[in-house]
């Protein structure tokens, strides 16, 4: 059974969120859930959050075990991005984009997909 879990309107761009969706991708909910405790960035954080929701989703609504949860897809995409001017030389503007992302995770109970 696959569990989903979405975190919508992050203040960050999505390459720097990829960096760390990638890394839990194929792991372990719960391997992945210790590996981004001890990793150094804001986007992990946000990461985790999601991770923690897809579990929860999990275990109260489908009554899965935690130990048996797989990360199936880890994905952030783009969201809105917000466009700011900054005063430039000779009365131009410089454009300032301040992106956003959505992070999706996936979970799957492995003894259901064999």
């Amino acid at each position: 059974m696959k569990v989903l879990s979405v975190t919508k309107n992050i203040r960050m761009s999505p390459q720097k969120m990829r960096e760390v969706t990638r890394q839990i991708h194929g792991m372990k909910a719960i391997d992945a859930q210790a590996a981004l405790a001890y990793v150094p960035r804001k986007s992990a954080r946000a990461v985790l959050n999601t991770l923690k929701s897809a579990i929860a989703n999990a275990v109260n609504n489908f009554g899965l075990d935690e130990g048996s949860l797989w990360i199936v897809e880890s994905v952030a995409g783009a969201a809105r991005t917000y466009k700011r001017f900054t005063p430039k030389a000779r009365g131009s503007a410089g454009h300032i984009l301040k992106r956003g992302c959505h992070v999706r995770i996936v979970l799957s109970d492995i003894s259901t997909e064999n």
